[in-house]
């Protein structure tokens, strides 16, 4: 499912436009892309978490020449699925 289609869904399934169902989706993925980005979690009960992790410096291997390298720390956007979802996903 792709943006478009998250966007027919949820019109249909709340009786409202797609333009209005379209600025609530974007407006609610900027909402929690902000709060990662500054080290906030989101989390939704019973649909999961999105949190702010931070990936420590690491050796890692050039794959074409096989010279080690040093790959910097980093942070990364990390989604922690919650007890419902999982176990709507796998029964």
């Amino acid at each position: 499912m792709n943006k478009g289609e998250l966007v027919d869904a949820v019109a249909t399934k709340t009786n409202i436009t797609k333009k209005q169902a379209d600025e609530v989706i974007s407006a609610f993925l900027s909402v929690v892309t902000e709060a990662v980005a500054n080290g906030e979690k989101v989390t939704l009960i019973g649909f999961g978490s999105f949190e702010r992790r931070e990936r420590a410096e690491r050796e890692g291997r050039n794959p074409k020449t096989q010279e080690t390298m040093t790959i910097p720390a980093t942070r990364i956007p990390a989604f922690s699925a919650g007890k419902q979802f999982k176990e709507k996903v796998a029964p």
